[in-house]
């Protein structure tokens, strides 16, 4: 046996995808490694190590055949036979193909090896072939060529592997991948997968047919460009602030937006983003959901709207946010309580207890140009004599034993809000002194 042919039948035992073509074999070499002559296809007697070696050839689990330079079948193994249930001088019929490989992929497999046998080099090609029970299986046919000292084919090799099971697992995962398709195209939510860097890849059908675009139209000119021309205006500096720092932290993260949509109007939507983190702990996609909010953001705009048409009818209605009431008595004091309100003098407030006195200094606090400062109130019977000043005035540290620290009192602490002096009465004679000089 030339070594050139052991080469060649090595590499096909092997599985090697296209191996070099081997150059040097003789013709008379060849029709021995195959069993076979050129023309008479009679069978020379073999000697012992070619023997082992077609029997070598026979138990590999691979279909096996060598063709002449124009395709034509001149051996087939024990494997090829066995398989098709067809005899060696049926496989070198000229409608073997015909009768081997499935109808749909004849005029296929014939136009390949047309183009693959007018070369030099190898090729492979997959096909369904019928087995002797009739049923049909896929097969991977890789064929290599080998060549004289002038580079001409002399003779193909062709190895038949059974890839049906990878077939058929591929069919069942295009399967699972078109339902998981339809799935996510038929959610009532926006789907989008995004990129590490946050760039479009992917958006389920529910989103382009909001959008009325196509996947591509989606992408645009780029993900800048993108939200610009889909966010409301209003948002699109806060959107891009908050993508920014969620995709940066590589945290879930969620961000309210209005998108526009085909028929030219805006709608909230909150869009919830998640990673997919590799086994080595890198961030490779980012899946978003985009629900429809906007019902809930008209009603709590509505509430709001409602809100404060209430709170502006009850003052209206009473003139008074906290003091509801229309009785005479009530109503001239709230008319005083309106002419006080704005000027800057000093009022005294006398009631019996529990009858309201903290409200009207509300009121009046709340309707001075003060409103949106502090108002403070003071129960001046519940402080020790001996802190009152300290508590009205404040005072520095070291002041006295135990002022470890310089504190504000309530006077400075209101300046140019309101304080309230409740039961200023009870304050000692001498702090009413002090008191009294200063307003």
């Amino acid at each position: 046996m030339p070594p050139e042919t052991r080469q060649v039948d090595v590499q096909q035992e092997r599985g090697e995808r296209n191996p070099t073509p081997t150059r040097g074999a003789t013709p008379q070499e060849l029709a021995t490694a195959a069993g076979a002559g050129d023309l008479k296809l009679t069978e020379p007697k073999l000697l012992p190590d070619e023997e082992e070696l077609r029997r070598i050839i026979d138990l590999i689990p691979q279909t096996i055949l060598v063709l002449n330079p124009d395709g034509k079948a001149i051996y087939a193994n024990r494997m090829a036979l066995e398989y098709t249930g067809l005899s060696l001088d049926e496989v070198r019929a000229d409608n073997s193909r015909d009768r081997l490989f499935h109808p749909e992929d004849v005029q296929r497999l014939r136009e390949e090896r047309l183009r693959g046998l007018s070369g030099s080099v190898p090729f492979e090609n997959e096909q369904r072939a019928r087995g002797k029970d009739g049923k049909y299986r896929w097969f991977l046919i890789r064929y290599n060529p080998l060549l004289d000292e002038r580079g001409s084919v002399i003779r193909w090799y062709a190895t038949g592997t059974d890839i049906e099971d990878r077939k058929q697992a591929e069919n069942k995962l295009r399967r699972d991948e078109r339902e998981l398709r339809q799935l996510i195209d038929f959610l009532p939510q926006h789907v989008l997968v995004l990129d590490r860097q946050g760039k479009l890849l992917q958006a389920n059908q529910t989103m382009l047919d909001y959008k009325g675009f196509t996947l591509e139209e989606m992408k645009g000119g780029g993900d800048q460009q993108r939200m610009k021309r889909d966010v409301h205006p209003d948002d699109l500096e806060r959107v891009q602030s908050e993508r920014s720092a969620g995709f940066s932290r590589g945290v879930p993260f969620e961000s309210e937006k209005r998108l526009l949509g085909k028929d030219g109007q805006f709608r909230w939507f909150l869009f919830r983003y998640k990673s997919i983190v590799s086994d080595d702990g890198e961030i490779v996609r980012w899946f978003a959901t985009a629900t429809d909010i906007d019902d809930r953001k008209r009603g709590e705009d509505r509430m709001r709207n409602e809100a404060v048409a209430l709170r502006e009818d009850i003052v209206r209605s009473s003139m008074f946010e906290e003091i509801v009431g229309t009785s005479k008595a009530l109503r001239e004091i709230l008319a005083q309580i309106s002419k006080v309100a704005p000027t800057d003098s000093t009022v005294l407030i006398q009631g019996e207890t529990r009858t309201g006195k903290e409200l009207i200094a509300r009121a009046i606090h709340n309707r001075s140009k003060r409103a949106n400062r502090a108002f403070i109130r003071v129960n001046c019977a519940a402080i020790p004599p001996s802190l009152i000043a300290s508590e009205l005035f404040g005072h520095e540290k070291g002041a006295f034993t135990g002022a470890l620290q310089k504190r504000l009192g309530r006077f400075e602490s209101s300046d140019g809000g309101t304080i309230l002096l409740d039961e200023v009465g009870e304050l000692p004679r001498a702090c009413l002194y002090g008191f009294a000089r200063l307003i």
